[in-house]
């Protein structure tokens, strides 16, 4: 698949065979709220940083567009991108890198090529709101951003956070197509301002969506996640840090079979692909600390250790860990729910149980009997761990991904997360 993607009918250019042509402003083809917002932040935005944020808008929406069943193997996909950027030297110099990345990330086979632009209308209209808005209005300062999804992961990163003091903090959230992840993320935000007397500029909520995206994996969509971030933290001048709390057992992705039911979970924090990602944002000159402080903890030990467990507790139904939370619509329901037998629905009761916690949230199928979808996850799972040897586990890791350093570590922590999950299924072998 070949796309050429533009900025308005002014860009002329043509790809070569290309396939499609996508305008970003095209709300008939893509949607996303970024430069709808008021923005009063100290500085403006990087161009590298807008850069990075359309080239992630463009993988995002190739990834949603083709689809997996016409690969040949029905997977790896072979996909040419063509985008424009106001950094042209910069990014080309950095092609290579950022196509290994997203190969990693998505297991795909991506070509980017990319030429250069000015400043679209749309964004010099928003630069120019900006520099009205700051003359009249204090601006605002941050030092870090942190990654708000409306998972359990997130929330107990933002409670922890908050705990220790810290209140200089800009909450980055993104939402999709469809409406049950902003749900969640609405009702935790409103928690946190609440019991934190935190304001709404605490909070962006980003919405991007492809229309009639055909293919769900989306394994990208994190990488669109993440350029929301980064890109205002080019815009605050003392902001050096980007929080992304995610259990470490998750990131390292290791199916517990190699089938490929599940394959919807992806590699979004993987130690190797955060390496990859800090190398690219150093190499264009994006100075950002990124840290996962749970990278060696299990879903189970950060409820355990979350600094609030009042704050926690309360909360805990507020929070979508499901890979794909409108199930519940999809069957008549009102509300979006967890399917309840995904992998990260049977990590996240995996680590309810272990830390010995009620769990109010729900499920449509935690038994896993409604369907064959169901029972084949179950199946999986219980396989997985049937073949479990404590022998193989670093060679587990390493097929996965190249982990250079805390081998022991990752390898404990592996374990630990495998435990948590056995115990969980025992009632159901």
């Amino acid at each position: 698949m070949i796309i050429n993607f533009v900025h308005s009918d002014k860009d002329i250019y043509i790809a070569e065979c290309e396939n499609l042509r996508i305008s970003y402003n095209a709300a008939k083809q893509f949607r996303y709220t970024f430069w709808q917002h008021d923005f009063i932040c100290s500085s403006w935005f990087s161009n590298t940083g807008i850069d990075l944020l359309y080239i992630s808008f463009s993988v995002f929406i190739a990834d949603r567009l083709c689809k997996r069943e016409d690969a040949s193997d029905n997977w790896s996909r072979n996909i040419e991108l063509h985008i424009p950027v106001l950094e042209y030297t910069l990014w080309n110099e950095n092609v290579l890198l950022l196509q290994n990345t997203l190969s990693f990330l998505s297991g795909d086979h991506w070509k980017i090529f990319f030429r250069p632009r000015e400043k679209s209308d749309i964004e010099v209209f928003a630069e120019n709101r900006w520099k009205k808005k700051t003359r009249s209005e204090k601006t605002q300062m941050f030092s870090m951003v942190s990654m708000l999804s409306g998972g359990m992961d997130s929330l107990i990163g933002a409670i922890d956070l908050l705990e220790a003091g810290k209140k200089d903090i800009l909450f980055i959230s993104h939402y999709g197509g469809g409406k049950g992840t902003k749900e969640f993320q609405d009702r935790v935000i409103y928690s946190l301002q609440t019991e934190y007397e935190l304001l709404e500029d605490n909070f962006l909520q980003f919405h991007a969506s492809v229309v009639d995206g055909v293919e769900d994996t989306t394994r990208t969509r994190s990488f669109m996640f993440f350029s929301h971030a980064i890109v205002m933290a080019t815009a605050y001048s003392n902001c050096s840090k980007m929080i992304i709390s995610e259990n470490g057992f998750i990131s390292l992705n290791i199916p517990l079979t190699f089938s490929r039911i599940g394959t919807s979970s992806t590699r979004t924090t993987h130690p190797y692909y955060m390496t990859l990602l800090k190398e690219l944002l150093n190499n264009v000159g994006i100075t950002l600390n990124i840290y996962n402080p749970y990278q060696f903890k299990t879903k189970g030990e950060m409820l355990i250790e979350c600094k609030n467990q009042e704050i926690l507790n309360a909360n805990i139904a507020n929070t979508m860990s499901c890979s794909h939370p409108d199930v519940g619509r999809h069957r008549g329901e009102k509300e979006a729910m967890h399917c309840g037998y995904c992998l990260p629905c049977t990590v996240r009761q995996a680590a309810l149980k272990r830390a010995n916690m009620s769990d109010t949230s729900r499920y449509y199928d935690r038994q896993f009997k409604l369907g064959d979808e169901a029972k084949m996850c179950l199946n999986s799972y219980l396989q997985g761990l049937d073949m479990f040897q404590p022998t193989q586990i670093f060679m587990r890791i390493q097929m996965n991904g190249s982990i250079k350093e805390h081998i022991e570590e990752f390898s404990n922590l592996y374990k630990r997360g495998i435990n948590e999950i056995s115990s969980y299924l025992e009632e159901f072998k």
